[in-house]
């Protein structure tokens, strides 16, 4: 046993984490003691652990899941720029589950407070066009939309089955009720797309991802999986309301990557969360969230036929020009002029 070695107690002390935690620690292999007396059974800690406990101890404060812990730690003994982006890269999907959170919070309060029991008297309609397009390189159609006067969706389906998968996706989405309260239609959304996981279940190797908006009076509900976007167009600002499931975001979220350079990587498309017809257990979570919205609002939702090949300032211009009808098919057009890689499916309607 080493000179500079600390009982459990002492080791706890010096490093913040109880005795009880410690132990479960040692349990799960993620923080072993250096020496354990064979009679007494009792635990002894090396000085030089001191680093890591405190380690592992902040990033429990920071609420990080033990698995990730345990990474984070093997990293940092390899490799501690590796393990800095892992942390990074928690936080920021930390902070984006956060900024989702806020706006369930707030209709959260308003049903409490029995502020939000009705349709709000200047309730909103979407009005507009779809449009669906092979592209020039595709030999099918796997993309789907879906458009209603209050319930609008698209999907990109990926695989042998893809086509199918996201029909059967949007379908499931257009067979909802359609409820005029905020939190009841984000209920809604979550209910229909673990119907849509389960209408793609069994499709192995195909899939798709998909992304709904639903009004609810004066908000709109949002819900998605995948690389799917929803867009909304406001005095000439274009605002993102969803968040890509893709490494590739991932990546931007830690600060590893700079958002002009994610359009030019490879692996952009390689996905981190869809409807997946072959995998195992239930279909992963969508994320929701609720926004507020009013006239003359233009709400964009499309597949990444259009958003990878288009930059986001030229969707802005032309969102913003014309009818939506007009509108949609300039944005066709300028996916057009860049070779049209993949299918393209967009709703594009104005709040009226």
């Amino acid at each position: 046993m080493a000179d500079t070695s600390l009982t459990i107690g002492d080791f706890a002390r010096a490093t913040g984490l109880s005795a009880k935690a410690l132990r479960r620690y040692d349990e799960l292999g993620l923080l072993r003691p250096d020496h354990v007396d064979p009679y007494t059974g009792y635990r002894y800690y090396a000085g030089t652990q001191t680093d890591e406990a405190r380690l592992i101890a902040w990033l429990r404060r920071i609420g990080m899941p033990l698995a990730d812990v345990g990474r984070v730690c093997a990293l940092h003994a390899r490799d501690p720029d590796a393990a800095a982006r892992a942390i990074r890269a928690y936080w920021a999907s930390v902070e984006a589950e956060t900024a989702a959170r806020r706006g369930l919070a707030h209709s959260l309060v308003e049903r409490v407070k029995g502020t939000s029991t009705t349709m709000d008297a200047s309730a909103y309609a979407l009005t507009g066009t779809t449009l669906l397009d092979q592209g020039l390189v595709r030999p099918e159609q796997q993309d789907a939309v879906h458009a209603s006067p209050r319930l609008v969706a698209v999907a990109d389906g990926y695989g042998p089955e893809g086509g199918r998968a996201a029909r059967a996706a949007v379908a499931e989405l257009a067979r909802m009720p359609l409820p005029e309260r905020a939190g009841d239609a984000l209920n809604a959304l979550e209910d229909a797309f673990r119907a849509a996981g389960d209408a793609v279940a069994g499709l192995a190797g195909s899939g798709t991802t998909l992304t709904a908006a639903l009004l609810a009076g004066t908000r709109l509900a949002v819900a998605h999986l995948g690389d799917s976007r929803a867009l909304l167009l406001r005095d000439g600002r274009l605002r993102r309301l969803t968040r890509d499931d893709t490494v590739v975001q991932a990546l931007v979220d830690a600060g590893e990557l700079a958002p002009e350079e994610a359009a030019g990587r490879p692996d952009r498309a390689l996905l981190l969360k869809a409807l997946d017809g072959g995998g195992e257990g239930p279909a992963p979570a969508p994320s929701l969230t609720v926004h507020d919205v009013r006239a003359g609002d233009r709400l964009l939702l499309c597949t990444d036929g259009l958003s990878a090949v288009v930059p986001a300032e030229e969707v802005a211009r032309e969102l913003g020009e014309g009818t939506p009808d007009e509108a949609a098919r300039a944005l066709l057009a300028l996916a057009r002029a860049q070779g049209a890689p993949d299918n393209l499916a967009l709703t594009l309607t104005t709040l009226t």
